[in-house]
């Protein structure tokens, strides 16, 4: 059975209080103290946690049976650490973007009194991974090979913000800067590594069967379900019904290089680029419509559609071909693809 939201979230009060206690043999002052372990609870906890409980999961289906008290712990304990570094790009990537909400409620640089000192907080929380790893897996023999992971996606994934930035900075708006090898880079970097490779990772190095072999099928696998996942994101931002998706799109007007937009500049005529040029990224209702207008021109919804059949099939092919001699089990990925196919939010 899957683990649940609520058995995960059971052990992150642990994992607080050990970061406390860190903190306190340092001796920290209380209210110091006190604003850390709110900015950890206001940051990591409350999502959806997908991230964190695919280590679990995947864990088990690996060990193919149940996890003991312990396994379930440390397991879930790693998968911690993913929010950790879920809660340290979100902090960050907020304050660059300006964003004014996140999960519901302001986000961390918005509430009262914290402002700046947001940009420390996201430091502390990626540097909460590592306390952890060393206070859980210190003993562990694949230690070293868990830290360079979580060091090497870090850095993959900042890469990849690196170039969505430079791509469509929200003030600048040149439609010349995009097109889809771009889009392919940022997504893969950006979202796919840290998403969907590093949850199964992970669990491969939980589980003692990360052999080289096992860990590049798992990327060649998860790398590409990963861009599919964002693309299909994107497709949603624009085409889902947003009380299913439980958001409005803001992608037009945040002037996000987007698969839709990128799809578009390849075959849209002279007088649909005019319109594009003129619209997209622009805060302003009219000017989405009009650049929704050409997406619709274009039919980008059937486009959408037939890439998702062809990108599917091809995964459940390479999923199909997947050698399960050192321990790697395809209903791994066939667990992942089914939470994410046709999805409508």
């Amino acid at each position: 059975m899957p683990t649940t939201l609520k058995e995960f979230e059971s052990v992150w009060p642990q994992l607080v209080e050990a970061l406390a206690d860190h903190c306190r043999q340092y001796k920290l002052p209380d209210n110091a103290l006190k604003w850390f372990t709110e900015s950890l609870n206001h940051n990591t906890a409350g999502g959806k946690c997908n991230r964190g409980m695919s280590v679990v999961d995947t864990s088990s289906l690996l060990l193919n049976r149940m996890l003991s008290k312990e396994e379930y712990f440390r397991s879930a304990a790693l998968g911690w650490m993913i929010e950790l570094l879920q809660a340290f790009f979100l902090v960050s990537d907020d304050i660059m973007d300006s964003s004014k909400t996140r999960r519901g409620s302001p986000c961390w640089y918005l509430m009262p009194n914290v402002g700046m000192i947001a940009i420390n907080d996201a430091f502390m929380l990626e540097a909460s991974i590592y306390v952890l790893l060393k206070k859980y897996f210190r003993e562990d023999k694949n230690y070293v090979e868990i830290m360079e992971t979580f060091h090497e996606v870090t850095f993959q994934t900042e890469l990849g913000q690196n170039c969505d930035l430079l791509t469509a900075p929200e003030d600048k708006v040149d439609l010349t800067n995009f097109n889809l090898q771009k889009h392919s880079f940022i997504v893969i970097f950006k979202t796919a590594y840290y998403s969907f490779y590093l949850p199964v990772a992970l669990a491969l190095y939980f589980c003692d069967v990360a052999t080289p072999k096992n860990l590049q099928q798992a990327k060649d696998i998860l790398i590409p379900m990963g861009e599919y996942f964002q693309i299909q994101d994107d497709y949603l931002d624009n085409f889902a019904d947003p009380k299913t998706l439980g958001k409005i799109g803001t992608d037009i007007q945040d002037n996000k290089c987007s698969w839709l937009i990128c799809q578009a500049l390849k075959v849209a005529s002279p007088e649909q680029r005019e319109v594009l040029d003129k619209n997209y990224g622009r805060k302003d209702k009219a000017c989405e419509a009009e650049v929704k207008a050409v997406f619709n021109d274009l039919k980008l919804e059937q486009v959408y559609q037939e890439y998702e059949e062809e990108a599917v099939g091809r995964l459940r092919r390479m999923i199909a071909q997947v050698d399960e001699s050192e321990g790697l089990k395809k209903e791994v990925f066939e667990e992942f693809l089914r939470k994410i196919y046709k999805r409508s939010k």
